[in-house]
């Protein structure tokens, strides 16, 4: 006998539930389209970046523009600038005696030139090269951390609507359950603990339910802080398993590290160099103009013109100078220790994405193996229920509990992409 709420209950939630996971397993899969592969290409800078705001990408991209206008200051900062000089003094020292006041006029153009700095000129200008790279893949880093935050959240947000999905047809179960006990109960079979305790279960999953619909919509408002796209659109990639060679080999904190190994290994020569004998050219052209005065007459005037040019030698004798470049050598040394442990820190990250994916193959393994079993009873339920033997409560828990394990499928297929998604990420772009 079927109870008229039950069916109510069970009309609403198909209602309710996507069309896609009612029409069978091939369109229940509303996450992602392993066909689209071709199409949404991870390592595409353009793909990934549109998963980023207009806002933040502007911001990086004037992240960007600023290191390269720091790099080429950096790079020509051994270039001393021309200085242009003009004075101007009027003096009157005997005006007790009725003297007129006097004025003196000068102008020059100089140059103060460093030629050689004992490398320091090459190795500054490849130290600027150096921290330009740096500053690049640092930047590089935060995007890639911030559009893993935005692919996560979608990830996420298009779980959370599995999740929500499934906690439905729970309900839906749990409602089933409840009109049983409630006719068991009305007939006398059970006592009213096992009618209380379905009531509890069914409020309990309700309030799940909402709970669901709160974290998804916490998901949807992070992800709209970060991203331009409507989330009930976009499509999260396709991620395909890497090997650990190449992804050691584009992994972007690896290229940062080492971009700061060649950073430090130009900045000790620099330093280095520093305390070591300079050669400077000068040179100026200069322009004077003076007055002299007798009592009250002005009696000469001053107007010349001259040039002047030579060299200068110079090494600076600095009590700190053992320190700072050993300062400078051990930051060095530090680099190249840095860069070995960070490979086994990933090393170890790749292993551990590894492992995790086996045991979500095996999740996805056991819910096919329920989903199958439950497919057979389900058939097996059906022609008991057609032959009188099994109430339509019991098909419709079947084709419930059937449905739940197909999206437990596609919930562990996204738990998967997630952790690709952490490999992913140290990405550089160029593979």
């Amino acid at each position: 006998m079927k109870a008229s709420g039950a069916s109510l209950f069970l009309s609403l939630a198909c209602s309710l539930l996507p069309a896609s996971l009612w029409a069978g397993e091939q369109n229940a899969t509303i996450l992602f389209d392993a066909q689209q592969v071709a199409a949404e290409k991870v390592s595409s800078k353009e793909s990934l970046d549109a998963y980023l705001s207009e806002l933040k990408r502007k911001q990086f991209g004037y992240d960007y523009e600023k290191v390269k206008h720091d790099s080429a200051m950096l790079r020509d900062s051994w270039i001393m600038p021309i200085r242009l000089q003009y004075s101007l003094t009027r003096e009157n020292p005997n005006h007790e005696y009725g003297s007129k006041q006097t004025e003196f006029q000068s102008a020059a153009i100089v140059l103060d030139q460093p030629i050689f700095r004992s490398g320091g000129i090459y190795y500054g200008i490849k130290f600027a090269q150096a921290s330009r790279d740096y500053s690049n893949y640092s930047i590089g880093q935060q995007r890639r951390i911030m559009i893993k935050t935005a692919v996560e959240l979608l990830m996420q947000i298009k779980q959370s609507e599995l999740g929500i999905e499934k906690q439905m047809l729970q309900i839906a179960n749990s409602q089933i359950n409840l009109e049983q006990k409630r006719e068991q109960y009305l007939n006398g079979q059970l006592d009213s603990g096992f009618l209380n305790n379905a009531i509890i279960e069914k409020n309990i999953v309700t309030q799940t339910l909402y709970d669901l619909e709160t974290a998804k919509q916490r998901l949807v408002t992070q992800f709209e802080n970060i991203s331009d796209m409507d989330y009930r659109e976009a499509k999260i990639p396709f991620l395909a398993m890497l090997d650990e060679e190449k992804f050691l080999k584009y992994n972007i904190d690896l290229k940062l590290i080492s971009s700061r190994i060649e950073r430090d290994r130009y900045n000790k020569n620099v330093t280095l160099a520093k305390y070591l004998p300079v050669v400077s050219i000068q040179g100026s052209y200069n322009w004077q103009r003076g007055e002299r005065s007798f009592g009250q007459q002005i009696a000469q005037i001053l107007d010349t013109k001259y040039y002047r040019y030579g060299f200068s030698a110079s090494m600076p004798l600095d009590v700190n100078s053992y320190n700072d470049y050993e300062s400078a050598r051990i930051d060095y040394m530090k680099s190249l220790v840095v860069i070995d442990d960070k490979k086994r820190e990933l090393k170890a990250l790749y292993e551990q994405v590894i492992q995790n994916l086996e045991n979500y193959n095996k999740k996805i393994a056991l819910a096919e193996e329920n989903r199958q079993l439950y497919a057979t009873l389900l058939d097996e339920t059906e022609g008991l229920y057609r032959a009188g033997y099994k109430t339509e409560y019991d098909v419709d828990t079947l084709k419930n509990s059937e449905k739940i394990q197909r999206i437990n499928k596609h919930i562990y297929e996204i738990d998967k992409q997630l952790e690709l998604l952490n490999l992913y990420e140290k990405l550089t772009g160029e593979i």
